[in-house]
């Protein structure tokens, strides 16, 4: 995104925020319940980027008052050597937040960016050693989430052998949690010795991880006669009954022939509760992941390609390190990743998207 066109976008914000303003103290507005709510909407998702960048207007007029006073006073003036010294300062100052609004302009073409999100995590080849890569996976997104106060909770888990997983499905709620985490979807490779292997050979194993942006009502009309329901009673590991009632809840969308199942709780209605939330997030993401195909140019602007299969990282044991192989960076602090330390690692992803984003506005 040029500088000009950037300006041009937040002078056509700035002026539908003062639109927004007027119109919310109308009382034709007013009276509107719905009109109303949804202005409100619009004048609060802009009010940040607006105050931003009446900063960076309020810098920019400094410059030209600093710039004025020094070509007045001469370049001798004492005036004028700390003037020059203070517009140092503004310069970089307007440096800094042209960055920022550059950032917001680009999160802000992303709507999706501060939903919560809904994570699958699936052992993939590698037998027991994935089972239990998978847990150390959700182990440290848990952790990742406690450090940036966002609020986890599971919808649905199949364990596997020596306290591993076989699939696990839970729910990330908190601030920008789909910013953060969007890059995480892919393919997790782990190269260690696992526990059960005498001889010390090192294995390789993967795991999957799919990260969908949790549908709200606006985003995906499902109807209810599109979905079969079926109730069974609900399993645990080895097939012992988990209880002796129908609890156990399969949900199928007829038309794309998505499947959700979920037996976590004692509550028919709160797995079905849980298994609509999935069926939703799967169905927004066929949905979107459509709409990638028919657009080539999106996956220029992207990272990664948005699919499952692809290879994204690679955890190595023995070398104590992390290596995210879009970006071609590596960290070798493998234990700090595993407890939650995920920060640089998505900082560089986010860095990575927005030079890509700013390269093809």
């Amino acid at each position: 995104m040029a500088h000009v066109p950037m300006i041009e976008e937040l002078k056509k914000k700035k002026e539908r925020y003062e639109t927004l303003e007027k119109d919310l103290v109308s009382p034709a507005f007013l009276s509107d319940r719905e009109k109303y709510k949804e202005k409100a909407k619009e004048y609060a998702g802009l009010k940040n980027i607006i105050g931003e960048y009446e900063k960076f207007l309020g810098l920019s007029q400094e410059r030209i008052s600093l710039e004025k006073m020094i070509e007045e006073e001469g370049k001798e003036s004492e005036y004028a050597r700390l003037a020059e010294k203070e517009l140092k300062s503004v310069i970089e100052a307007l440096a800094a937040k042209r960055l920022d609004l550059e950032e917001l302009l680009l999160d802000d073409e992303l709507t999706d960016l501060k939903k919560n999100v809904i994570m699958e995590i699936r052992a993939g080849t590698g037998g027991v050693e994935a089972g239990l890569f998978a847990a150390d996976l959700y182990k440290m997104y848990a952790r990742y989430a406690a450090r940036m106060d966002w609020k986890i909770s599971v919808l649905s888990l199949s364990e596997s052998e020596m306290g591993g997983i076989k699939e696990i499905i839970f729910a990330v709620e908190g601030e920008s949690v789909f910013k953060h985490l969007r890059f995480e979807m892919g393919t997790h490779r782990v190269q260690r010795v696992p526990e059960t292997e005498s001889g010390g050979r090192i294995h390789t194993s993967a795991v999957t991880v799919a990260v969908l942006p949790e549908a709200k009502d606006i985003d995906v009309e499902i109807n209810p006669q599109d979905i079969r329901i079926d109730l069974y009673r609900s399993s645990g590991a080895g097939g012992q009954h988990v209880n002796v009632t129908d609890s156990a809840v399969r949900l199928t969308h007829i038309p794309t022939g998505i499947v959700v199942i979920c037996q976590d709780e004692r509550s028919q209605h709160k797995n079905k509760a849980k298994a609509m939330r999935v069926l939703a997030a799967r169905y927004l993401e066929q949905k979107e992941t459509e709409q990638r195909e028919e657009i080539s140019e999106q996956r220029k602007k992207q990272v990664g390609s948005g699919d499952r299969s692809e290879k994204i990282r690679t955890y190595n044991f023995s070398e104590n390190r992390v290596t995210d192989h879009r970006i071609k960076f590596s960290l070798y602090n493998l234990s700090g990743i595993l407890e939650g330390a995920l920060g640089k690692l998505i900082a560089a992803l986010l860095e990575e998207d927005r030079k890509l984003r700013l390269r093809s506005g």
